[in-house]
């Protein structure tokens, strides 16, 4: 076999090899897109604000902190069990803000259409879209539209971004969680993936699977009001709750120990998971919140979880250990310990 060889641009200064493709996978949230993200953007746009892998950027202003994020959407199909594309966006953008510690207030939107995509379907997206920002408590004060040609775009994609206002005394981010942390889900997982995929399988059952899309704001500004020693807020989507987890260990370089019987699974939910040969901890959630948060506030917080509509079936599933080898056990059901690696591929493509 003749050897290839490679040609660079020399001004590149992380070379990429030219036979690489973009792959479904690089956007599941997992090592492929952790691979993805270091290597062609974070090389070129390194700075403090990127650097900690957050949800969003929070920067010092003259008149306090803010914080700013931005996510696209490109959901297969727009129309699901418990909501659409346009709903999704809106609260995608409004629970990376308030991961933040941040107050959302401002939305932008940009819609790429596709030739042919009936005005009706937009119209029932839009109005969900005017739902769920005053659901949120947010606005949308600014957006762009943009059509191409039929076949080179799939009904329509949204993207959002936001600001929010982050009160001085609210520290959150990846890298602050300390041994010995709580940590806590507001609810059941992998509803959101498992509501699409089975819809794209034709699955049916007995009790419908929804997802769940949700705006947790209100909650974040809750757990805030009573507990000052939370360290860390995610909304593990894409790659689940392992991934997620995972990109917080690194950030810390804290070990991370789960308890499989205390993490909440819908009896459906697990059943369509073992029907697809999934795993739940891999699968995209939509609303629901990780909270990392001292022990002596631990049940503070996991309480006033239980009372706001989104997170009545909240749990303590974890706790941040001693080790710093950045890796994610958990303890199974029968009592054995294995580790919790980042998911490899893509399990669930366009789920968000």
């Amino acid at each position: 076999m003749n050897e290839k060889k490679l040609n660079f641009d020399s001004s590149c200064p992380a070379p990429i090899n030219k036979y690489d493709k973009i792959m479904l996978a690089h956007g599941g949230g997992g090592l492929l897109s952790n691979k993805l993200i270091q290597e062609v953007f974070f090389s070129e746009f390194d700075n403090k604000y990127l650097n900690k892998m957050h949800d969003g950027a929070v920067f010092q202003t003259e008149k306090g902190k803010m914080a700013f994020s931005t996510d696209s959407f490109v959901v297969q199909p727009v129309f699901f069990p418990g909501g659409n594309i346009g709903e999704l966006a809106v609260y995608g953008t409004v629970n990376d803000l308030a991961c933040c510690g941040a107050v959302p207030k401002y939305l932008s939107l940009g819609f790429i259409l596709e030739e042919g995509f009936a005005i009706s379907d937009l119209q029932k997206i839009v109005k969900s879209i005017k739902f769920a920002a005053d659901k949120a408590g947010v606005q949308i004060v600014t957006g762009d539209t943009k059509v191409v040609e039929k076949g080179k775009g799939d009904k329509i994609f949204i993207n959002t971004s936001g600001v929010g206002f982050v009160k001085n005394e609210v520290n959150i981010s990846p890298d602050n969680c300390k041994s010995g942390d709580k940590i806590i889900v507001s609810g059941t997982i992998a509803d959101h993936g498992i509501c699409i995929m089975s819809l794209r399988a034709g699955l049916e059952f007995e009790t419908e699977i929804v997802s769940d899309t949700a705006p947790l704001n209100h909650l974040v500004r809750e757990i805030l009001s009573v507990s000052d020693k939370i360290n860390v807020l995610r909304d593990p989507t894409r790659g689940g709750l392992a991934s997620t987890l995972n990109e917080i260990a690194a950030s810390s370089g804290r070990g991370i120990m789960l308890y499989e019987k205390e993490i909440p699974v819908k009896e459906d939910v697990k059943g369509v998971c073992e029907i697809l040969g999934l795993d739940p901890l891999y699968v995209a959630n939509e609303g629901k919140l990780l909270v990392f948060v001292a022990e002596e506030d631990a049940e503070k917080v996991l309480e006033t979880m239980r009372k706001n509509e989104f997170g009545k079936d909240a749990a303590i599933i974890g706790e941040v250990t001693g080790s710093d080898d950045k890796i994610v056990r958990i303890k199974t059901s029968v009592g054995t310990t294995r580790i919790v690696d980042m998911i490899s591929g893509e399990q669930l493509p366009r789920i968000c």
